[in-house]
């Protein structure tokens, strides 16, 4: 296989002394045996996404190694120099239970402190909203989190995190961003400053689950708690060192911990994939709900930003909700204690995103809060925080499993949202209802909206330039009808515009710009096509909703909803 000229000039630096000799026999043991992973690890240098920069580990500029992350962090210290100069600088790191991520968060830390910044080192794995946490809470400049959510094994990752708690958005990332791609691998200052580095631990767990439980307790009597028979599930992952302990607290003692899958392992040895959004994720927790006749189930993935839950139907059995469901049912709980403390008065908001549920929109109206929408990515709600600081952030979350309680934490939080679904589960059945008819109520309330994913995996270099060309075709050739029905709106996030197919007015996004094509038909269906700024997938998400008059009628209803659904799916070929 004869190797591109622009891989073999990247992969010839590697080869030089720049590298350590471990690294250096690497990437020729892949030049003589894997041909094709030597392409996939060079032709290009990891990008920043939605979520940070995530990858494979391995050698080269397109693989997670000590290089690539010395290299992100140089150019991160020189920007922090540069834009706070002549001030003592302070960086939090946190890492996950991935392999590689202790050491690779020592390689972020040396680094930090061989350019003379000071470092506060989680000394075991900690839950990512706990790195954001603990950025505002010990007055630090920026934060790092080794982390890669719930992709495979194979797979970490780096998030940068700014004195805010939230993750970087504009112009922060871009200067970032340039900052790193204008240095060379022989810049990189490795040699730790150790006088710098100091290890954190319990007393950052303590003011951290402190504010959880002032954060998301809302006056639930001991005996509702007591009456809640909760699963929990951390998925192999880091939420087992806090969330427990956070249940403790607000005084939830009747908690069953799936034992199979409480050890932190970066093998993630009980499941094919880390992630609550997938059912068979929680289908060990569901098992054991069922032998102690749990009312709930709760998993969080591997970093301890998202959760998945299940709670009994009205047939008795469990039943998983999708994350615009819990997120409704959490809103919805959050500003109806909010309307009856009598603390809503115009200067409060919710938020969520572009792909998520248009029902979240109609809360808003009823409890009359604002409602703001940005991007995929709970930076861009972060950054509703900080760019609003007149205004009170009450709570918001998206489709994919996140949410976000009051602004305690600046990114999905789900040890806040653990309890606050606890106290949703706990306040309803102690009235007599359920966390399931709870949402049905919602749906009879505020309309009946369902909503679908499909997501389309297309890896490596071939499998990015399939997904781009996907774009490319729905961009030349916009659909005109979506299962019977015309398309009125068309919203391109990437040319900026949203343009009405009747009328053919157009009007201009202020959103920032990103590769995003939301369909809306005439029936109020929506679909939006995204690729993943951090899996190499396509994702679909669709939403499809009509009215329900009662709650005895839910069934019918949900499986009209159903069938418009799978029509969407076959009309636009998804299946």
């Amino acid at each position: 296989m004869e190797i591109k000229e622009n891989i073999l000039e990247s992969v010839n630096e590697w080869l030089t002394p720049v590298f350590d000799a471990e690294t250096q026999e690497s990437v020729k043991g892949l030049i003589a045996g894997s041909p094709k992973e030597l392409e996939e690890s060079f032709y290009k240098n990891l990008e920043f996404g939605t979520g940070g920069m995530r990858g494979i580990m391995g050698v080269g500029n397109n693989r997670i190694n000590k290089y690539t992350l010395g290299k992100s962090t140089q150019g991160l210290s020189d920007y922090l120099k540069k834009v706070f100069p002549n001030q003592p600088i302070k960086a939090t790191i946190a890492y996950d239970c991935r392999h590689n991520s202790d050491t690779l968060a020592k390689v972020v830390a040396d680094v930090f402190s061989a350019n003379g910044i000071e470092v506060y080192l989680f000394s075991s794995l900690r839950p990512t909203p706990e790195l954001s946490f603990a950025v505002k809470h010990l007055g630090c400049q920026c934060g790092i989190v080794l982390t890669a959510s719930h992709n495979p094994p194979e797979y970490n990752g780096y998030k940068v995190y700014w004195e805010d708690g939230g993750q970087i958005v504009p112009p922060e990332d871009g200067a970032i961003i340039n900052m790193i791609e204008n240095l060379n691998y022989d810049q990189i200052k490795f040699e730790a400053n150790e006088s710098l580095i100091h290890y954190i631990d319990t007393e950052v767990d303590k003011a951290f689950i402190d504010s959880t439980v002032a954060n998301a307790s809302f006056n639930t009597p001991a005996a509702a708690k007591d009456d809640l028979n909760i699963v929990f599930t951390s998925l192999h992952g880091t939420s087992i060192t806090v969330v427990p302990q956070t249940l403790a607290q607000a005084g939830y003692k009747n908690v069953h911990i799936v034992a199979e899958q409480e050890k932190p392992d970066g093998n993630f040895p009980t499941v094919k994939s880390p992630n609550p959004e997938e059912p068979e994720a929680l289908a060990m927790a569901i098992e054991l709900a069922n032998k102690t006749n749990a009312d709930i189930v709760i998993g969080t993935d591997p970093d301890c930003d998202r959760l998945g839950v299940a709670v009994r139907n009205n047939d008795g059995e469990m039943a998983l909700l999708n994350g615009n469901q819990s997120m409704i049912l959490m809103t919805a709980f959050l500003l109806e204690k909010w309307k009856n403390e009598g603390k809503i008065n115009g200067k409060q908001f919710i938020g969520s995103t572009i792909v998520s549920t248009p029902m979240i929109m109609e809360l808003a109206t009823a409890y009359d809060v604002e409602y703001k929408s940005g991007l995929t990515g709970f930076k861009w709600i972060a950054k509703m925080i900080k760019d609003f600081p007149e205004q009170e952030f009450i709570g918001g979350g998206e489709e994919s499993f996140g949410y976000m309680v009051g602004d305690a934490v600046r990114d999905k939080d789900a040890v806040a949202a653990t309890l606050l679904i606890c106290e949703v589960a706990a306040q309803a059945k102690a009235k007599g209802s359920s966390v399931y008819n709870e949402l049905l109520q919602h749906y009879v309330d505020f309309g009946f909206y369902k909503e679908h994913l499909i997501s389309i995996t297309k890896k490596g270099m071939e499998g990015l330039a399939e997904i781009n060309q996907m774009m490319v075709d729905l961009r030349e050739n916009p659909l005109k009808e979506i299962n019977g029905q015309r398309v009125v709106m068309v919203e391109d996030y990437k040319a900026s515009t949203a343009k009405n197919l009747l009328s053919g007015e157009e009007e201009v996004l202020t959103m920032p710009k990103a590769d995003v094509l939301i369909y809306y038909t005439e029936d109020g269906s929506k679909i939006c096509a995204r690729p993943s700024g951090t899996e190499p997938k396509i994702k679909f998400y669709i939403s499809v909703n009509t009215e329900l008059d009662t709650v005895e009628n839910f069934t019918k209803v949900e499986a009209e909803l159903n069938e418009k659904i799978k029509n969407i799916i076959a009309g636009m070929q998804l299946n």
